[in-house]
């Protein structure tokens, strides 16, 4: 069994996509807790002595400190020989969907949660300007599942895990009911959670949880 240490707080959707992808790939973790609301990541010292960019998550393999969700997802992939390929078109596939999750459909939804629901004055105009992209990402993801089970055809990928990462909070956090309004991505959802090992964000991530304003 190696040896990893998960920095995370409990809202984080990239957090949970390590901490899943480490449970289905049979691993343990050590949670430790980061104090992401009262600002730690912000501070020079945690810059300084846990990562240099100021984000969570970090993950520590046997005391090495790895940043970027994505090609931690990847590492880990390679590492248990789980959710990936060694098809070169497949591999072009999962890199495909991953890199837009990041770009656009995780890219949308973090902000706009976290500024719906986490932070007390929330910028209608903002809130607007994301939540139209959201939808026409969901539109997109939700087409491309009535056509594939997962992510890039029969099987789940980390492209799966990391799409999922901010779809599997409940709707009072995201304001989306993504099983009512986009079947196909509920559908994805309820495929990926009879994966032997899987557990939702808050049973894998514990601890104190941010303040909610809505």
């Amino acid at each position: 069994m190696d040896n990893y240490k998960l920095h995370y707080f409990p809202e984080s959707g990239n957090s949970y996509k390590l901490a899943l992808m480490l449970k289905l790939c049979g691993q343990d973790f050590e949670p430790i807790w980061t104090d992401f609301g009262g600002g730690v990541t912000r501070t020079m010292e945690w810059r300084k002595h846990v990562n240099e960019m100021g984000e969570i998550p970090v993950l520590e393999d046997d005391g090495v400190k790895l940043t970027q969700t994505a090609p931690i997802l990847i590492r880990l992939a390679k590492r248990y020989n789980r959710l990936y390929t060694t098809d070169p078109k497949e591999e072009f596939e999962i890199l495909r969907w991953l890199f837009w999750d990041n770009h656009k459909l995780t890219g949308y939804m973090a902000p706009y949660r976290f500024q719906r629901t986490f932070t007390p004055s929330a910028i209608p105009s903002v809130l607007e300007f994301l939540q139209k992209r959201i939808d026409d990402c969901l539109n997109i993801l939700d087409v491309h599942l009535d056509r594939n089970p997962f992510a890039i055809g029969q099987a789940p990928t980390i492209a799966d895990i990391s799409m999922l990462g901010y779809l599997s909070f409940p709707p009072s956090e995201s304001g989306y009911d993504l099983r009512a309004d986009y079947p196909n991505i509920g559908s994805w959802l309820e495929r990926i959670a009879a994966l032997p090992g899987w557990q939702g964000p808050y049973d894998l991530l514990p601890g104190k949880r941010l303040p909610h304003y809505v």
